[in-house]
């Protein structure tokens, strides 16, 4: 698995740094027309989280569930949106009344364009009012590390309020189209950025299970040997002993 996970962690690299260029070039727009979310009495904020389907790499996916664990204590308004089926059990033991949908099957490969645009044509469907939509996903440091970061997608509302968007000159018409691509955008950025932290941390526990199996099996070796040689030392006493008493006699 260790040998599978680094020959997949190069591609997974290469996604990462092709998909950043989507999901800035949202934030640039949306820096530019100096947007931000709405505040509003009853309205809730939709929280996304990316994680995948499969273990067996330390706590990438827990680091997820305690940072949403985190925030909840210190503000429970919001519902979410969970990409992935391990940080969906782990959240069902303590968030479950905020899951308002979910999804699986998404981090088989290295995440498409196709799989964060079907994601986010349900996303848009759901019914809630939310002031905005906060994605949360790994960053990818470097090879051993990785942090969870959020990213912003903001509503139809919060884009029309916003103080330069009139610059661009985008009709309301096409306001829900923009929304939803730069939502696929965000999402297709944090999917990649998430693949590479999973494969990267799968390798490095792969390589520490093996290290540790090897330590394993030196003790034992160790042990074993010194048992046996042991049991070779009493009998080789017991022989001597036995021959020397019978000179005696």
């Amino acid at each position: 698995m260790k040998i599978v996970a680094s020959t997949k962690l190069n591609r997974a690299q290469r996604a990462m740094q092709d998909s950043r260029v989507y999901g800035n070039t949202s934030n640039k727009v949306f820096e530019s027309a100096e947007t931000k979310a709405l505040e509003g009495e009853g309205k809730k904020k939709l929280v996304v989280v990316c994680s995948s389907d499969k273990g067996l790499c330390g706590g990438v996916h827990s680091g997820l569930s305690r940072y949403i664990r985190r925030r909840a204590l210190e503000d429970s308004n919001f519902d979410l949106v969970i990409i992935g089926e391990k940080c969906k059990a782990q959240l069902s033991r303590t968030n479950a009344q905020n899951i308002k949908l979910s999804f699986s099957g998404a981090g088989k490969d290295i995440p498409t364009f196709s799989d964060s645009q079907a994601i986010a044509d349900q996303i848009v469907l759901l019914p809630g009012d939310y002031s905005d939509v906060e994605i949360v996903y790994n960053k990818f440091v470097n090879a051993t590390s990785y942090e969870p970061t959020t990213v912003a997608a903001f509503s139809e509302e919060a884009i029309i309020a916003s103080a330069n968007f009139a610059a661009f000159e985008v009709d309301e018409e096409l306001l829900g189209n923009l929304r939803e691509y730069a939502l696929a955008n965000s999402l297709y950025w944090a999917l990649c950025e998430g693949h590479a932290c999973e494969i990267s941390a799968r390798r490095n526990a792969m390589d520490n299970a093996s290290k540790n199996a090897g330590e394993m099996i030196n003790k034992y070796q160790i042990l074993f040997n010194r048992t046996r040689q042991a049991v070779i030392t009493g009998e080789l006493v017991e022989i001597i002993t036995g021959a020397t008493a019978s000179e005696d006699m």
